[in-house]
């Protein structure tokens, strides 16, 4: 028997990794990307986060759709323009808007998303 056979794993298989938990969620982790920079790909931001690129979008489209975040066009690049004065979506957390949000997560001297 082999070792990999002895663990339980199938070739080509990664092993499974308990699951984990994190205070904010994948739209809080999108937000925080795009308010750190606002012309940095969907793609990088699919990287930095974890999810697909196409889950990215759907955020994005979300965020847009709630009045946070404005994309604009330019060139083959969008650029994003956050409206950080919005409320906090949750009636727990209404009375806080995107920028306390923000602030309390990144710091603008160094960059947060990164695909490490």
């Amino acid at each position: 028997m082999t070792a990999r056979a002895a663990e339980g794993r199938r070739p080509g298989v990664a092993p499974a990794r308990p699951r984990q938990w994190t205070f904010l969620s994948n739209h809080g982790h999108v937000l925080v990307c795009i308010a750190g920079d606002p012309a940095l790909r969907l793609r990088d931001v699919a990287l930095a986060v974890g999810i697909t690129e196409r889950a990215v979008q759907k955020i994005v489209a979300d965020l847009e759709a709630a009045g946070i975040v404005e994309r604009r066009r330019d060139g083959r690049r969008n650029h994003y323009r956050l409206h950080a004065e919005r409320p906090l979506r949750h009636p727990v957390e209404a009375h806080r808007t995107v920028a306390n949000l923000l602030a309390m997560v990144l710091e603008r001297s160094e960059p947060r998303c990164r695909a490490d």
